[in-house]
């Protein structure tokens, strides 16, 4: 059974690593397109700059082993985006906005979902040193690009703000582990657990927490929101920046989830997941994480996105691909060979016999070439 690989790891055979590779080309020159520079960090790196802000979930997710040449403990990365956090705040150390954008495994202890790799190909793009909205709605527009660019429609992109949690819990007083126990059930949407839990919690942050939950759908929710949740600061200048986002793409099949906090202990702003049918989780995830590359010497305004670049190709139209032609045995047949090489310099593939080789099992070969008196032509090659 040596041919059996370990349990939510698979290969990618021919036709859907082509797959692959046409979306990866594209969505990487539509990120280029726009002044996203390509980045390619190493799969390993020492533990605590992997985890750098990341918080307890990519812990869990983080394969770990030890450096035999210093001792240390490193990680397989499970996410590239701390990497590129520390490429920019310690390597680029730019003044102004840096624009990255990155594609290349990942590597997770347990499968995100069910039907999830453990080994994402994980495509993105990050955008540091502006702290206003605007490069909020820049990289959600990046992302939705991206979509239209490989013909995926998205059917909606949910928008939420981690920073009106925050506000309650801090306006509360919450303590640490009441804070994470509403967290938990806030994602969950466990409506009775949630009102358990909220029973010493004073009021009106109470009632406010109790709401969230049900404050999702369209831009209406904003409004009412504004009218249910306590006055805060934080949750005022909150809904004004979805508001932002709202009127800046009107184009875009934008909702409202105000419970949607994933990523809370490593978001602290805007977040956004997007949604195509046929898929139940979200396709690609992104949002504000200001403060990333602290540990690397410059806390920088951070915002980004990524996605499985994997799960992607299985539901991305298929590109209908020219077969290819097939040429016999060239030997010495320098006429031949000329040829051959011209139509390769012209974008074809040609798959060229070898000696005693009299089919081609992949790729699949429409057209061959064939002796024409003195000139070797292209015809179809008909099916049985």
């Amino acid at each position: 059974m040596n041919w059996l690989l370990p349990e939510y790891l698979a290969d990618a055979l021919p036709a859907e690593a082509e797959r692959i590779e046409r979306l990866r080309r594209t969505v990487l020159d539509h990120f280029r397109s726009r002044g996203f520079e390509l980045v390619m960090p190493p799969m390993l790196e020492y533990l605590e700059s992997l985890l750098t802000g990341a918080g307890q979930d990519l812990k869990l997710r983080t394969f770990k082993l030890v450096d035999q040449l210093s001792g240390r403990t490193m990680g397989v990365r499970a996410d590239i985006t701390p990497q590129a956090a520390r490429i920019d705040a310690h390597l680029l150390n730019h003044r102004g906005v840096t624009r990255l954008c990155y594609c290349d495994s990942t590597l997770h202890t347990l499968p995100a979902t069910i039907s999830a790799s453990r080994e994402p190909l994980q495509i993105g793009a990050e955008l540091y040193g502006y702290a206003g909205i605007a490069a909020d709605l820049d990289i959600i527009r990046l992302m939705a690009g991206a979509f239209d660019k490989i013909k995926l429609p998205l059917s909606r992109i949910d928008l939420g703000h981690v920073g009106i949690f925050q506000a309650l819990a801090e306006a509360a007083g919450l303590p640490e582990d009441a804070e994470e126990n509403l967290l938990s059930l806030l994602q969950a949407k466990d409506v009775p657990g949630l009102i358990e839990a909220c029973a010493e919690v004073p009021a009106p942050y109470r009632e406010a927490l109790l709401r969230l939950p049900q404050l999702y759908g369209g831009a209406e929710v904003l409004e009412r929101a504004a009218a249910e949740l306590p006055p805060l600061p934080a949750i005022t200048a909150a809904l004004d920046g979805l508001r932002h986002l709202l009127a800046g793409a009107p184009e875009l099949p934008f909702s409202i989830d105000l419970s949607d906090l994933r990523g809370y202990h490593y978001h602290n702003g805007v977040v956004f997941a997007a949604y195509c049918d046929g898929y139940p989780a979200a396709i690609a995830l992104g949002g504000r994480y200001d403060g990333a590359g602290k540990a690397f010497g410059r806390a920088r305004p951070a915002t980004g996105f990524s996605m499985d670049l994997r799960e992607v190709g299985r539901l991305a139209p298929a590109a209908r691909s020219a077969g290819a032609i097939l040429a016999p045995h060239v030997g010495k047949d320098q006429r031949l060979a000329a040829h051959i090489a011209a139509l390769r310099e012209q974008g074809e593939v040609v798959v060229e016999l070898l000696p005693g080789e009299t089919a081609c099992e992949g790729p699949v070969c429409d057209r061959k070439l064939v002796l024409v008196g003195e000139h070797w032509i292209i015809e179809a090659i008909q099916e049985d």
